[in-house]
């Protein structure tokens, strides 16, 4: 199996507002920058308040990234300027490619309970530029694996052979859903370069390999260098997300909803923005 990979650091986020008035945690984002590398931010929602999300995200820009929207609980109208218009609910994911430039919108909608992430991925220098495109999947299109411990969806990447719908991504993301049963234990094996956090959505879990140390749900996971990491249960089961992907390596310049490789590329966005240039390519 190679080297176990420890802890580097537990992170939870900050209460944080975004959008028209969308009350969210902060889990990570630019001060964390480079150790999530591709990852840039992620945002964590859980309410049964819709006063706490409705307000929403209404249109604004995004040049040089991906956004990955995961919902395990709830309903997002969404709709962006290359003509995409829809609705997701639980167990549904939005991977959007920002790219040249992309003018989007995403409203919730009340539900008995909001439950999801929002994740920002790095496009390398050569892809800022490409075409925006997106990706709508459905939950019937997320494989998973089931035994009587866990229950892992694969959302991008490979586990135990079963491949998610997400490819062709420079970043190679991995990206699972694992649901894990009290006593249970959960190993991965991956590419020893690459960045990997775990997030917790839901009951807990054991994520320390040195001693027993058991944590609450919302809590996250970034961890060091190594070959594979192993996660355990005890009395209650715990669900989490583990995300993983190689990093880019490249220099950030990083405003707002635009993030590119030099101040020069990223004031020309917003030049082009208040110009009314900015999307390349529309329907």
């Amino acid at each position: 199996m190679g080297e176990i990979r420890k802890i580097d650091r537990y992170f939870n986020g900050n209460k944080a507002e975004d959008g028209a008035g969308v009350s969210l945690y902060r889990t990570f984002g630019y001060h964390e920058i480079p150790d999530f590398d591709p990852f840039l931010m992620m945002d964590f929602f859980d309410s049964e308040n819709p006063e706490d999300y409705t307000k929403g995200f209404p249109w604004h820009p995004h040049r040089g990234i991906e956004t990955v929207t995961y919902l395990i609980s709830g309903e997002i109208e969404h709709e962006d300027s290359i003509g995409n218009k829809g609705t997701i609910y639980d167990g549904d994911c939005q991977w959007m490619t920002a790219g040249s430039g992309i003018m989007h919108q995403e409203m919730p909608k009340a539900s008995p309970k909001m439950l999801g992430i929002q994740l920002w991925v790095n496009l390398p220098k050569k892809d800022k530029m490409t075409d925006p495109k997106y990706r709508d999947i459905r939950k019937e299109m997320i494989p998973e694996y089931k035994d009587e411990n866990m229950t892992v969806k694969v959302l991008a990447g490979k586990f135990k052979g079963i491949e998610g719908p997400i490819e062709g991504i420079d970043a190679e993301p991995i990206f699972l859903d694992v649901e894990l049963v009290p006593n249970s234990e959960f190993e991965f094996q991956l590419d020893s370069s690459f960045n990997v956090f775990t997030f917790l959505v839901g009951g807990e879990a054991n994520f320390n390999t040195d001693k027993e140390e058991i944590v609450s749900h919302p809590k996250g996971v970034l961890y060091k260098e190594g070959d594979y990491v192993r996660i355990n249960t005890k009395e209650n089961g715990g669900r989490f997300l583990l995300i993983a992907g190689k990093p880019l390596n490249e220099p950030i310049s990083w405003g707002g909803p635009i993030v590119m490789n030099t101040k020069e590329e990223l004031d020309l966005a917003f030049k082009e923005i208040s110009e009314g240039s900015f999307i390349k390519k529309s329907v």
